[in-house]
């Protein structure tokens, strides 16, 4: 998940390079949307692993 958010970050930065506004907001709420999934089950994992430990 985190590789598409970066996918999508790169994406944007291209649109926005060429003048394409509207396809780099976009793609760069995607990548947001994505990076904050990836950081709360990447939350949610670590608080499991670690109450498995104990």
């Amino acid at each position: 998940m985190l590789y598409y958010a970066v996918v999508f970050f790169i994406v944007a930065l291209v649109a926005g390079l060429l003048g394409f506004t509207g396809i780099a907001a976009g793609a760069v709420e995607i990548a947001r949307i994505l990076f904050l999934v990836f950081l709360a089950l990447f939350v949610v994992s670590l608080i499991v692993g670690l109450k498995r430990r104990r």
